[in-house]
């Protein structure tokens, strides 16, 4: 399988960034193979790097999206009937409305940084119809550094690119425990604040 995909990806080199943006469209495809190989053509000297990371990011936003609508106007009926067909089986979705269900809408953030999650996300995301736009600036700003890392690994290890999935998962994992402590941080703090102020409200009234 990862032999056509490869081959697939391929087709697109010859339209430098646009076939880097438009092959991480298909949400089949999966970018920790896209990314890492338009690193590698950064490193032959076909592309640049942060015009690369921008293609890439784009590509990565609105892959999503069509996962997003899916999930909005298919169903989970329509997902479990047909998602085979798209690489989706139930446990996997199961685990994705497990995962928003306890971090709420942040996890179009978070859960980019999590493998076996990061793409599935969107589904959820879009049978709670979340706001579209409020999605997509999530979206794309976990892509963002997500894209870069993926772009520069494979442009810094060249001819090893193929290497890169292991090695990402190092920095992503860790940065993925960061980023959900500090909104847990940020969600027990702002929560303290609003039960004084709650209070004094109160006693105004009364």
């Amino acid at each position: 399988m990862e032999h056509y995909i490869l081959a697939f990806i391929e087709y697109f080199k010859d339209l430098s960034y646009f076939g880097v943006l438009f092959a991480l469209c298909f949400e089949f495809v999966p970018a920790e193979i896209v990314l890492p190989l338009a690193g590698y053509w950064v490193y032959q000297g076909d592309m640049l790097l942060w015009g690369t990371v921008l293609a890439g990011t784009i590509g990565g936003t609105i892959g999503p999206l069509t996962l997003y609508a899916l999930g909005r106007y298919g169903g989970r009926p329509f997902l479990i009937k047909y998602g085979k067909y798209m690489f989706i089986n139930e446990e996997s979705l199961a685990k994705a409305d497990l995962f928003f269900e306890k971090n709420g809408a942040m996890v179009a953030f978070t859960a980019r940084f999590l493998p076996g999650v990061r793409t599935l996300i969107s589904i959820p995301c879009g049978m709670a119809k979340m706001n579209v736009w409020v999605f997509s600036i999530y979206t794309f700003a976990a892509m963002l550094p997500i894209t870069f890392l993926y772009v520069y690994l494979g442009f810094k290890l060249g001819d090893k690119w193929e290497q890169v999935g292991g090695m990402a998962n190092d920095y992503l994992l860790p940065a993925a425990a960061v980023i959900v402590a500090a909104f847990i941080l940020y969600k027990f703090i702002t929560r303290k604040a609003i039960k004084p102020s709650a209070i004094s409200q109160d006693k105004k009234i009364s």
